[in-house]
């Protein structure tokens, strides 16, 4: 098969193709790897260990395709765009045993849209607010497995962590990475499989692990119809298998590309079209059909009311998540 695109997205291409052995990765998914070269990851792997990468961070950062300087960066994700400011990182999205104690930060529905909702609020003809679909840093790249291995991704070393990638004490990437790092070293609840991945590698590798080397991989296409009331168009169930969970990965707030990947059980997902102001959207809905393990306190119950195992919950995937099924090849 031959190949079209970066070095970097040809050495992800062949490593998924070896794994996963049919089509190609999607280009934005593929765009993700590391445009480092295996001298460039040498020579910072050297540094980090010899503790001299604080002296290189701007070259490093800027030739790993890196987040370490956020407030320029946030400025890159809000360019050409007439939306209101990306909302504050919200661990809601995943995490589903929420307690008032953890004072959820966030009040989506004040920005407006609807994170959570009924499977029936969702036809055909029908209008749907949606809420803000971005990833808060859509742009940055995984590192090389070889050189992720070397970042202390641990909340014990956080100030390690925060000086290796020059990290501001109190900024918005501060925030970010404690979240994320504290998502990552969670607890799962009943039911639920989980690992944070930080290189395409461990990606895959995950992916492979638990669903075997026939997958489909779903996603939504673009972040319009964000803060809108939409038209609902085509709504088509794409995968049904209450007994095969999908995978979903959630993009993670962080300087490199990290994803937490999780299975929960009795997941559906649809396929929907949107029809937004300026063009049409295809997003993708998973429906939990298995709440009883959620907190009764879950964002979700108290807007929808009921309760833990009375309702199904269902979500948009934002930009930048994949939902991972089993093919039927498999």
């Amino acid at each position: 098969m031959k190949f079209q695109g970066s070095q970097a997205e040809n050495a992800f291409s062949q490593y998924w193709i070896e794994n996963i052995g049919h089509r190609l990765p999607p280009h934005w998914l593929a765009a993700k790897a590391s445009p480092l070269s295996l001298h460039q990851m040498a020579v910072f792997m050297k540094l980090i260990e010899e503790n001299e990468l604080s002296s290189h961070l701007h070259s490093f950062c800027k030739q790993a395709n890196i987040a370490c300087f956020t407030n320029t960066l946030l400025k890159k994700t809000m360019e050409n765009t007439t939306l209101p400011p990306i909302a504050q990182w919200n661990s809601v999205r995943i995490v589903y045993e929420l307690t008032p104690s953890e004072n959820i930060p966030l009040s989506t529905a004040k920005q407006g849209g609807l994170p959570f909702f009924r499977e029936s609020m969702v036809k055909e003809g029908g209008f749907m607010p949606i809420p803000d679909l971005r990833d808060p840093i859509s742009y940055r790249s995984f590192l090389p497995r070889p050189l992720a291995s070397k970042i202390p991704f641990s909340f014990a070393r956080i100030d390690e962590l925060k000086k290796l990638l020059g990290v501001v004490d109190e900024s918005n990437m501060d925030n970010y990475i404690k979240a994320t790092v504290e998502t990552c070293e969670k607890s799962a609840i009943q039911g639920e499989q989980f690992t944070c991945v930080t290189s395409a590698e461990d990606l895959i590798d995950f992916v492979v692990k638990k669903l075997g080397h026939h997958v489909h991989l779903w996603s939504t296409e673009s972040i319009e119809g964000s803060y809108e009331n939409v038209t609902i168009g085509a709504v088509k169930l794409i995968y049904g298998n209450l007994s095969e969970p999908p995978i979903i990965c959630h993009s993670q707030p962080f300087p490199f590309q990290v994803y937490y990947c999780h299975i929960l059980q009795k997941v559906k997902l649809y396929a929907v079209v949107i029809h937004a102001r300026k063009k049409v959207n295809h997003v993708t809905m998973a429906c939990h059909h298995d709440t009883s393990i959620w907190s009764p306190n879950h964002h979700a119950f108290q807007m929808l009311g009921f309760g833990p195992g009375l309702i199904e919950v269902c979500h948009w995937i934002n930009e930048n998540v994949v939902v991972w099924t089993k093919s039927s090849l498999g």
